[in-house]
């Protein structure tokens, strides 16, 4: 019987199998943001013990970053005593640290792959459950809590027993104006938020192959919200394309080689997969969250659903829920829904195509009147390439807040950019809880050109609608 990519990459880092079914793999590499890493670096003080390799670890300071300036000071104490702790845990161990304000400096899952830290076949974890994004490179790549990040601090090492494999075959092509964010939208929609738990989600099909690395990136990202621990895909042309422009790439007859193993990366023909979903993409349109869980979505040309709608008690439940909390009737189209404000960034769309594909969307177009519409990059280097193609001027045209600052924002919400209670936006996030952008929020999950259409709309919309 043959493997699945997953079982091929943690098979190539087990350093040990342990008699109680877990095993001991080697950690390529960790990377840190400043919120969850604190008590990690304390227990480590605390039992006397160094940093194994701290030149396979890097941190930045993402989170609680401002955006409005490079200069401003985090306005709330928690947030500023937790980047001041970073700065010092980092110092004291010989950890590389990306602060605001360097130009490397930005989203922990952005800054990874543009550094060109992040390859195939590697193992990759980071305190912070979106690091299933990394998975696009056919890399194994997932969150892990403070306990274990001190421990591969300690030893670069982490205990782990095997997951499940599933396979989420998307043959099809997606059509015109349908992104990654409404593919894996309306996969969670489908499967549900524990559609994927306990398993490793491989993609494959069509629809992937023709993916850009940032778009395949957005689909792993929020495999994390189907319940999954990690999501990959094979390395292939395209994925060896972007990596021959990132920095610290091995030359000549080394890269060769490095491809070569690449290649090697896919799952085998024989390999058995404990659960198989098949999506067809060429049946997909812009999708929108309802709800107050990635699950709760449909098409933006559809309507909102009624509990009654649902089978299972607890999903009627937590419609009822959700539509008190949204302040939504059922049987309203999604397009009559109207938004106080346009949230463009975050992990999941955060990137340069993202802002691109906004970009397109307002050339010659204004923000309707009253409606905020924030734009932060995800990280340093995306905000000067912005500039650098002009996108910045195109936002300042269209009355966009283009932010100085690259950060979560307000994905996290935990520096000022937030919304008020009873707010509700259109955001390029991945998680749309209760309070997720604010205390009282309102979220509408959606893809950036339905985040600039809505914009300009002042409802929600698709581009096609203007």
């Amino acid at each position: 019987m043959g493997s699945t990519l997953a079982q091929k990459v943690w098979d190539a880092h087990v350093v040990r199998q342990g008699g109680s079914g877990e095993d001991l793999l080697y950690v390529d590499l960790q990377l840190l943001h400043e919120v969850n890493t604190p008590q990690a670096f304390d227990a480590l003080r605390a039992a006397g013990r160094t940093v194994r390799r701290p030149g396979l670890t890097l941190g930045t300071e993402d989170h609680n970053t401002p955006t409005l300036a490079l200069d401003r000071i985090i306005a709330d104490p928690a947030g500023r005593r937790q980047a001041q702790l970073m700065r010092e845990n980092c110092a004291q161990f010989g950890i590389p640290l990306h602060r605001l304000g360097d130009p490397g400096q930005g989203i922990v899952h952005v800054i990874g792959p543009e550094l060109g830290l992040v390859r195939p076949g590697m193992t990759i974890v980071c305190c912070d459950s979106h690091t299933t994004t990394l998975g696009a490179f056919g890399a194994l790549a997932f969150g892990i809590g403070a306990s274990q990040v001190e421990h591969v601090l300690a030893t670069q090492t982490l205990g782990m027993r095997p997951l499940r494999n599933m396979v989420v075959d998307i043959p099809g092509r997606l059509p015109q104006g349908v992104t990654a964010k409404d593919l894996v939208l309306a996969l969670i929609a489908r499967i549900g938020t524990a559609g994927g738990q306990g398993h490793i989600v491989e993609y494959r099909g069509e629809a992937v192959d023709a993916l850009s690395m940032e778009a395949r990136m957005t689909l792993c990202n929020m495999t994390v919200e189907a319940g999954s621990r990690a999501g990959m895909i094979a390395p292939d042309e395209t994925t060896f394309a972007y990596l021959a422009q990132r920095p610290g790439m091995p030359q000549g007859a080394a890269w060769e080689a490095e491809v070569a193993y690449w290649r090697s990366l896919r799952s085998d023909d024989d390999a058995v997969f404990d659960r198989s979903v098949t999506l067809d993409a060429s049946t997909l349109s812009p999708y929108v969250s309802w709800g107050t869980n990635p699950a709760q979505a449909v098409p933006l040309d559809g309507r909102v659903p009624a509990p009654g709608d649902f089978a299972g008690e607890a999903e009627r439940a937590a419609a009822e829920r959700a539509l008190s909390y949204m302040d939504l009737r059922p049987g309203t189209a999604m397009r009559d829904v109207a938004v106080d404000a346009v949230f463009l960034g975050s992990c999941t769309n955060g990137r340069i195509e993202d802002l691109r594909a906004a970009a397109e969307v307002l050339r010659g177009r204004r923000v309707a009147d009253g409606l905020h519409m924030m734009i932060v990059p995800g990280s340093a280097g995306v905000r000067r390439q912005a500039v650098d193609e002009g996108l910045d001027r195109v936002f300042a045209e269209a009355g966009a807040d283009f932010r100085a600052g690259a950060g979560c924002s307000m994905c996290a919400a935990l520096n000022e950019d937030r919304l008020r209670p009873g707010q509700r936006a259109a955001s390029t996030n991945n998680r749309n809880f209760e309070g997720r952008q604010g205390k009282g929020s309102r979220t509408h999950i959606v893809s950036p050109p339905v985040a600039a259409a809505t914009a300009v709309a002042g409802r929600l919309a698709a581009p096609a609608d203007l």
